[in-house]
């Protein structure tokens, strides 16, 4: 019987706006660097875990500006590591920094709060487990989903992403369910179901895009489709 309900975030229950495939493809475009959004896409979930991990060391913020600098460069080659052409690290940099100027935010996907609604109106548990290197308590708030939420574990906190076990763990421990007991919706196969399975929970992949990959594992198009899971 399903007593808890959790939610990946990004391209689960937000998405970032402006798309950062497009976002860093501009960017590149005005720097003479040629390379799709698709290409940039692909590069992302590395990059990101990449700047998480240094986070994890210490935070990059804090270190002296010769170490954040390398970061920095770093990151943004990984993010271009797709281009036609190599990037020199300075123009990497240069596109790294047009981006964090301008910035970008999440924003809530249509169908998010109508779920979240749905699984506290049958006095489920809900929460999120997210591979994110910040706190997101404000964005939750400004999303509209902390009503809903009892709890939120994210990398930042734990010190590790999905699917390392510790960070179901600590999900398993909050929620104060056994692990059979919880359902984990999530866009990424590799992270989601395969961490949510080895945790013992119940996995779901969301795929907003029709794909014809074949899974071992319930496939929904919209977070609407969870209701005939929570019977």
């Amino acid at each position: 019987m399903i007593k808890a309900v959790c939610f990946d975030l990004f391209n689960t229950l937000a998405y970032f706006d402006p798309p950062r495939d497009e976002f860093y493809a501009r960017f590149a475009k005005e720097r003479d660097v040629k390379i799709t959004p698709a290409a940039i896409a692909e590069a992302l979930p590395a990059a990101d875990q990449y700047w998480r991990q240094e986070n994890f060391k210490s935070p990059i913020r804090e270190r002296p500006d010769s170490e954040k600098y390398a970061v920095y460069a770093e990151y943004a080659l990984r993010i271009l590591k797709n281009a036609e052409s190599p990037v020199a690290p300075d123009v990497a940099l240069q596109i790294l920094g047009k981006a964090f100027s301008i910035g970008y935010k999440f924003v809530a996907f249509s169908d998010a709060v109508p779920a979240l609604r749905a699984v506290k109106q049958r006095n489920l548990t809900a929460g999120v487990i997210s591979n994110v290197g910040q706190e997101i308590e404000s964005c939750c708030i400004e999303m509209g989903f902390a009503p809903y939420l009892d709890f939120k574990v994210t990398s930042f906190e734990v010190g590790y992403d999905k699917p390392h076990p510790q960070i179901f763990q600590q999900a398993l421990e909050r929620s104060g369910v056994k692990a059979d007991e919880i359902l984990y919706i999530g866009d990424q196969y590799d992270q989601d179901v395969v961490g949510a399975r080895r945790a013992g929970m119940y996995p779901i992949l969301i795929e907003r895009n029709d794909s014809s990959e074949k899974r071992d594992c319930p496939i929904i198009h919209s977070l609407v489709e969870i209701e005939q899971f929570l019977s």
